[in-house]
């Protein structure tokens, strides 16, 4: 008798196998593996006329000699396992079935529940904007009484983490400081030191001092007090060991001929300066 067989895309042999246990209406678990050996071979005799691919049709000859192995195996007397309980040489065949049958029909019901999906839009929330940013206040004393936390818990952490940051320090740099770099005008500040003494012909040096800050700043002032005393410009005197420095400017008209200049330039200030007074 001729078997009718009507060729079809198959997935792999599972597929196959499946398709021939479902068409001859057998159970899964009580395969006829004769006639499902001699259908499956039917299908193997029409690919092979067919221009499939080498790698596709390697899979189904792998799967017919596995049911050309059961089906030698079933003509065999029954073994028996260590319990002495019968092998089934389908066994093996069946679990595969099994597990390739549930990830098929999952796969139906995947692409079913996403057809059904392309057919639904969702609205956008419509929340209130107060509502989204409410948020439930919260009170530190219930938390902390939640947690077990006293105030003198906490106090005792916080010493210990004081502690800790104690034990980083460097015990010798860490009291270095920072040190950053005076940025100060030499000229100016000299040009400066000179115009106001001049305007007020009679200073201290402690009052120059504190016109400004920064150590270059006495430096400075120190040295123009020095090279004014060097060309005669001003009076230095102080009655008593640490006591205050008086400065006196002296008379323009006792500058030498080369202070012409700096007495040109402090008149032209000094005028200025009155004008604005």
């Amino acid at each position: 008798m001729a078997i009718e067989l009507k060729l079809q895309a198959f997935e792999g042999p599972l597929d196959l196998l499946l398709h021939l246990i479902e068409k001859n209406k057998v159970s899964i678990y009580d395969i006829p593996i004769a006639l499902i050996t001699e259908q499956y071979m039917a299908y193997i005799d029409a690919m092979t006329e067919t221009s499939m691919q080498m790698d596709t049709m390697s899979e189904f000859l792998v799967m017919a000699a596995t049911l050309l192995d059961i089906k030698s195996r079933m003509l065999l007397p029954v073994e028996k396992d260590e319990e002495g309980e019968e092998i089934d040489p389908r066994e093996e065949l069946v679990r595969q079935l099994l597990e390739y049958k549930t990830y098929k029909y999952m796969s139906f019901e995947l692409r079913e529940r996403e057809n059904t999906a392309q057919g639904v839009w969702y609205r956008r929330p419509s929340i209130p904007r107060q509502v989204q940013q409410y948020r439930e206040p919260v009170d530190p004393d219930e938390v902390l009484d939640k947690a077990g936390v006293t105030l003198p818990r906490l106090y005792q952490i916080f010493q210990e983490v004081m502690k800790r940051r104690e034990d980083l320090k460097d015990p010798i740099r860490a009291g270095f400081g920072k040190i950053e770099k005076e940025q100060i005008d030499t000229q100016e500040a000299m040009q400066f030191v000179e115009r106001y003494i001049m305007n007020r012909r009679r200073c201290t040096f402690r009052s120059l001092l504190m016109l400004r800050s920064g150590r270059v700043y006495i430096v400075v002032t120190f040295l123009t007090i020095l090279e004014l005393m060097k060309r005669g410009h001003v009076y230095v005197t102080q009655e008593s060991n640490f006591g205050e420095i008086e400065i006196e400017a002296n008379d323009p008209s006792q500058w030498t001929d080369e202070d012409d200049d700096f007495m040109s330039e402090w008149s032209e200030e000094s005028d200025q300066t009155e004008g604005d007074e």
